[in-house]
């Protein structure tokens, strides 16, 4: 008699010929370049669009296969199916904001003989990972005049890395006796800079060039602003109108002797974003149902903002497609028969904290995809609870497509939680669910992602895709 039990598949058991070992190595290659070049969400919408480009996508919304970008931080696309939008369309979104630090509006500072620039976190980082480690800074700062100027420091091999520094055992007898949240004060997370200060004017400077070198009190800070202003032509007034992240610096890593997980900052939720990436760009040139990708930004912070879920640039984009496909439409029955996935990672079972976690209802790295059948915190509070007719069907798709998944829950009730974007969706009566692969060391500097997860996730979101029934 067949076995009424549920008894899960390691994804290395179902993906194990030699055809497919190889895939799953190109493919996390080709993940490790994207995720070691984009740091920020802008780095993420232009690589995106490249992309996008590359497969002949078109910036006009008249078009079969298109995109639309806000800000440069928050992404649509769409591939225009057989069926008319009244069916529907298959979506998967993700979120490109990554826990990290921001420098301050007015961020430079000069103290103890080092010059440093102030930061302020970002999303739920745990402060004490981003001390004495390499970090790079990245982003834009914008002139007057309009002229955006894209900053990447840290990062090549011949120039330097910046690091926030930490306090020495031999003086941490009070920090040793506090809780993590008062140890770590975010007012010290302070970026180390510089160290040189300006060198003073020789004397045969003229007199009034000496003189106002003279005035000069912060001479580090100083060096600091000159180095900028030689690099990218910006004075400290400009710094108001920046947006520069600090990062960890370097290239995501394979991690382990046989190289079977991925170790790099920013798996949630660019896992996702490359594997929905992949998956759209591979799914039929014209599929049944019309096919959606979106990327939104501020996810970590509660998807706020105008690049946000929470903003109507998702419902733009849908009237956007409506109007140039079937003007008589209304949006309201496209979203209502809207099937989609929010594609973000779930934590996995960490083998040095297990008693964290109910393992009946916990991911594991190396069975594929997670499905999060809702989300929130404690008795269920502002969670997205998928609908069970469409958790049914989801498990249809993935197992008629020989597709390793599991379904967890974010740990054991009452003892922590979180949101996704599936909440906001949902709100605009689609069905939709999360869906992931899990993580180990979930936004720390240095997240592990296991390769077969990432391949598996991949061709999850393809079947999704391309579900024609």
């Amino acid at each position: 008699m067949k076995s009424l039990a549920n008894n899960p598949k390691s994804a290395w058991e179902i993906y194990k010929t030699e055809a497919e070992q190889k895939s799953i190595q190109e493919l996390s290659k080709k993940y490790l370049t994207f995720l070691s070049k984009c740091k920020t969400e802008r780095e993420v919408v232009n690589y995106v669009k490249e992309r996008l480009n590359d497969a002949n996508f078109s910036e006009l919304s008249s078009a079969d296969n298109f995109y639309l970008t806000h800000h440069n931080k928050t992404l649509f696309a769409v591939k225009k199916g057989k069926l008319g939008l009244e069916h529907g369309v298959h979506l998967i979104g993700s979120h490109i904001d990554s826990p990290r630090l921001d420098f301050k509006q007015c961020p430079l500072l000069e103290q103890a003989q080092v010059g440093q620039a102030k930061t302020h976190y970002y999303g739920g980082i745990r402060k004490y990972q981003w001390l004495a480690r390499p970090l790079a800074i990245h982003g834009v700062v914008v002139k007057t005049d309009g002229t955006v100027i894209d900053v990447v420091l840290g990062e090549s091999e011949d120039e330097p890395v910046f690091t926030i520094v930490d306090l020495l055992p031999h003086l941490a007898s009070k920090q040793n006796t506090q809780s993590v949240a008062d140890a770590f004060e975010a007012e010290k997370l302070n970026l180390v800079l510089a160290h040189r200060p300006l060198e003073k004017l020789d004397e045969n400077a003229a007199e009034a060039d000496k003189k106002e070198d003279e005035q000069i009190k912060d001479r580090i800070k100083a060096q600091i602003l000159k180095i900028f202003n030689e690099k990218y032509g910006i004075t400290e007034e400009d710094f108001y109108s920046s947006e520069l992240e600090v990062v960890p610096a370097g290239s995501a890593r394979f991690v382990g002797l046989d190289a079977s997980l991925i170790g790099g900052y920013g798996h949630d939720d660019r896992i996702c974003v490359f594997a929905s990436l992949e998956a759209f760009l591979s799914s039929q040139e014209k599929p049944t149902y019309t096919q959606v990708l979106m990327l939104w930004d501020k996810e970590e912070i509660g998807s706020e903002g105008s690049t946000g879920a929470k903003s109507a640039f998702f419902e733009y984009c849908m009237e956007e497609l409506i109007q140039n496909t079937d003007q008589k439409l209304k949006l309201s029955k496209v979203l209502l028969k809207t099937k989609a996935i929010s594609a973000d990672v779930h934590p996995a079972i960490d083998p040095d904290w297990q008693e964290l976690h109910e393992k009946m209802n916990a991911a594991s790295l190396g069975f594929g995809p997670c499905f999060c059948k809702f989300t929130g915190h404690r008795g269920k509070y502002e969670a997205n609870d998928a609908h069970a007719e469409y958790v049914a069907l989801m498990r249809k798709i993935m197992n008629e497509n020989n597709i390793p998944w599991q379904m967890a829950e974010l740990g054991k009730v009452d003892s922590g939680g979180g949101g996704t974007v599936a909440m906001y969706l949902a709100q605009l009566g689609m069905n939709i669910i999360d869906f992931g692969p899990p993580l180990l060391s979930m936004h720390s500097p240095f997240e592990l992602a296991s390769t077969v997860d990432l391949y598996a996730t991949a061709k999850a979101y393809a079947a999704f895709y391309n579900y024609d029934k």
